[in-house]
């Protein structure tokens, strides 16, 4: 069974405050293709502008730190086919989620269910979100998590001008972020594949991604 873990991008979405939202034109129409093609062909060819942090996206280490590996820079192995683990945060935990430090994680995408996925496109999505401990960030990367992922706005409390701190560990230790996903409720807390893995930008440290997982 595949399941989607992916936010829809439509036009003029907003993501993230103070993001612009894509916009989708078209570089040809089905109509002017008619000119180029013999009779009864035509195609369309679609462009998009979009900031890099939108819908469900990817974060390298060169989102971070200017010499961290972007894109087009992290092993494929660290994006696709990984085996997953699913973090259910506790309600009682409050907006700091803390990860059981008896959890197997190493070599795994570990994914942080805290279901504010249900708040996306709406303005409660984007304040008082759930975000990652610091203190479970740290442990996540001594531990050799292979990527960490959230349905959240944010893996790091987002006050104005704060620090990031599971960003600055995580991505500093090599370990990619997936921000943004949905439907973690649908995954076993294990027994899954997970992949999100994004085009070869060279020179970027972020992009959305179509991250999904394969229940065994």
């Amino acid at each position: 069974m595949i399941v989607e873990l992916s936010h829809r991008i439509v036009a003029g979405m907003v993501t993230y405050p103070g993001v612009p939202g894509p916009v989708l034109g078209t570089h040809l129409s089905r109509e002017d293709s008619r000119q180029v093609y013999a009779p009864g062909t035509e195609f369309e060819i679609g462009t998009i502008t979009l900031a890099a942090n939108t819908g469900t996206y990817l974060d390298t280490p060169h989102h971070r730190y200017a010499s961290g590996a972007d894109l087009s820079q992290v092993p494929i192995d660290r994006l696709a086919d990984l085996p997953g683990l699913v973090v259910r945060a506790p309600e009682r935990d409050g907006r700091r989620v803390l990860i059981d430090d008896r959890l197997d994680v190493r070599g795994r995408a570990v994914l942080i269910h805290t279901g504010w996925d249900r708040h996306f496109g709406t303005e409660e999505y984007l304040h008082g979100h759930p975000y990652l401990a610091p203190e479970s960030a740290r442990w996540l990367a001594e531990q050799g998590a292979a990527l960490v992922g959230i349905d959240s706005l944010n893996i790091d409390d987002t006050p104005p001008r704060g620090e990031r701190p599971a960003h600055t560990i995580l991505l500093g230790a090599g370990i990619p972020l997936v921000e943004h996903l949905t439907g973690l409720a649908a995954l076993p807390d294990e027994g899954f594949r997970f992949h999100a893995a994004p085009p070869m930008v060279a020179g970027m440290g972020t992009f959305p991604v179509r991250a999904y997982a394969v229940v065994a």
